[in-house]
């Protein structure tokens, strides 16, 4: 497949409408992490598909969102694993479960993945236990495939998870990562967008990828950053006093353009909640990121009431709510947001015809 030009101010191959970033795949219509997810998001036009990457205990990478096995996986069930079971603190959370790096690759190849939230999501869980757990590099030869099946570019937008915890296990993602996106040939020509909430990693890959925009023209480096007053883990771990809130301030931001192209904020972030669950004004934060020359890509617009901004809500929480999600989206778009995550990515692309 013929590469991209460099990437540009805004579309996939530097168009201007904003990207569609499919979620962990299309997460909110197939269990997440999946092919069949990744293939519903690719098939329902998003630009981008998410593998959240974790390691096995071979040091493997695999698309989980988080170590923790028990919500996604039907390890439960595994009578042979029953011993594996264990309680962990990752991240500040604590969890009594099973966790990825207590297992092998092949071991992890005998679970089937699970819808993680089948009270909103039924559709989804009736496709419990069809798939299993694929490997960062298996996602990668099957966006190729796709890529090469629908005859336009896909971007592939990995998350770098609990670097700093997997390092304390004698795990550490960024090497192994960037082995394996120079070993293919998909993603050595076409876009990657490289996400994490912890900074020491992504000034790392930077350190290894060359200036902004790396060696290679098709790699972005994106900041992920939470609307609170609480510190990245790496940040926290070395006894450091940098706090989420102060890197979305007009100063933070251009420390982050210093190593990264994109900031990635909660959609909250950009235009908050009232007391009474609806919209109120946008922040700043959207024109703050652009005149420090990031990108802004927020995550996540989810389709159930549950979810939505009550202006766009219309019955039960529990209940999809396809008009409403398009509306809201619509909202934030119109802010100036450069691409955004969503668990549908058919309804980011409604939100984007008009």
């Amino acid at each position: 497949m013929p590469g991209i030009a460099p990437l540009g101010a805004g579309g996939i191959a530097g168009g201007k409408r904003p990207l569609v970033f499919g979620h962990r795949g299309a997460s909110a219509l197939r269990p997440e992490h999946t092919l069949a997810a990744y293939a519903k998001a690719i098939v329902d036009g998003a630009d981008y598909v998410e593998p959240d990457l974790c390691s096995t205990k071979d040091g493997v990478l695999v698309a989980r969102h988080e170590a923790y096995l028990s919500e996604t996986t039907d390890v439960a069930s595994h009578k042979q694993f029953a011993s594996r079971k264990t309680r962990k603190t990752i991240d500040g959370e604590a969890h009594d479960g099973w966790f990825v790096d207590d297992f092998t690759l092949a071991e992890l190849k005998t679970l089937r993945a699970v819808e993680r939230i089948p009270q909103f999501r039924p559709g989804s869980a009736e496709y419990n236990g069809m798939f299993q757990v694929v490997t960062f590099e298996e996602i990668i030869d099957f966006v190729a495939a796709e890529a090469a099946a629908h005859g336009r570019i896909i971007g592939i937008v990995p998350e770098l998870k609990h670097s700093t915890y997997f390092a304390s296990v004698g795990l550490p993602l960024e090497d192994r990562f960037l082995s394996i996106i120079a070993a293919h040939d998909y993603t050595r020509r076409n876009p990657v967008q490289i996400q994490s909430f912890e900074v020491a990693n992504l000034k790392y890959l930077r350190s290894k990828l060359g200036g902004k925009q790396g060696t290679r023209a098709n790699l972005r480096l994106m900041q992920l950053v939470v609307g609170e007053d609480v510190r990245p883990m790496d940040v926290a771990a070395a006894g450091g006093k940098l706090t989420f809130a102060q890197m979305c301030t007009p100063a933070g931001l251009r420390d982050i353009a210093a190593y990264a192209d994109v900031v990635a904020p909660p959609t909250r972030s950009i235009i908050p909640l009232k007391k009474d669950g609806s919209l109120a004004a946008p922040s700043s934060l959207v024109e703050d990121a652009h005149q420090a020359g990031l990108r802004i890509e927020p995550w996540t617009f989810r389709p159930e009431n549950r979810f939505l901004a009550a202006d766009f809500r219309n019955g039960a929480d529990t209940a999809r709510n396809e008009a409403g999600s398009i509306a809201e989206m619509k909202r934030y778009i119109a802010t100036g947001i450069d691409g955004f995550f969503t668990d549908d990515p058919a309804l980011g692309r409604a939100a984007l015809a008009g």
